[in-house]
């Protein structure tokens, strides 16, 4: 089954294509300006070509859902539908988060924490089993600050993702690691995707909604600049 992955939710705009669990093609980039408008189609193009198939060979779409960046799961969701639309094929959608787990499962973490930077001292965080990937905790936004994650002083645990540097600055956990370098991607997508579609977990195209986790906050024009 030839599959294509769309992961939007970061600074990463990322594209696979795998043939059932078997990885065909990846092209992303990390991009401090959020470049998946520009880039996304233009990537879809380019996994095709490198996975060898067209468009049309496309049996099903999965899309990293969020939280994260509210324009880019908007580009990445319509995206989706509307490969999903012209192609008639289901739509699977993943927690974007379980994306950035999925390397680090099994290396004798107790837990494996995502950080996504929002505001201020503000994370889009979850965390999940070290070994298994079980989520051990719901998605949620959390404010940091010295006390947080302070039950977790007596495990091993690594926080990863952007929010992950300042993290580091406020937690008082001696067992922790920090790895900021990590943002989702759709190579990471596919075993999760592979489960959902073997237990018929498929979206609802028409209503589907990315997973926002909070809405979007637009920046203010005061007046002077209005009359300019």
């Amino acid at each position: 089954m030839k599959i294509l992955y769309l992961e939007t939710s970061s600074k990463n705009c990322s594209v696979a294509i795998s043939d059932d669990e078997n990885l065909l093609c990846l092209t992303e980039e990390v991009s401090e300006n959020y470049k998946q408008s520009e880039s996304l189609h233009t990537f879809v193009e380019w996994a095709l070509e490198g996975a060898g198939i067209s468009i049309k060979d496309i049996e099903a779409v999965s899309l990293g859902k969020g939280p994260g960046s509210y324009t880019g799961l908007r580009i990445g969701a319509s995206s989706a539908k509307g490969f999903c639309y012209g192609l008639k094929v289901p739509l699977i959608a993943v927690n974007s988060m379980e994306s950035m787990i999925e390397p680090f499962l099994g290396k004798n973490y107790d837990l494996v924490i995502p950080l996504i930077d929002a505001r201020r001292m503000e994370v889009y965080t979850a965390s999940y089993d070290g070994k298994t990937g079980d989520e051990m905790s719901l998605t949620e936004a959390k404010i940091l600050d010295e006390y947080s994650f302070g039950e977790l002083k007596d495990k091993k645990v690594l926080f990863i993702g952007d929010g992950a540097e300042k993290a580091k600055e406020v937690l008082q956990l001696p067992n922790a690691e920090f790895n900021k370098d990590v943002y989702p991607s759709a190579r990471y997508l596919i075993q999760r995707t592979i489960k959902k579609i073997h237990d018929k977990e498929f979206e609802d195209i028409a209503y589907f909604e990315p997973f926002y986790l909070k809405g979007f906050h637009g920046v203010k024009k005061n007046k002077s600049s209005d009359s300019i």
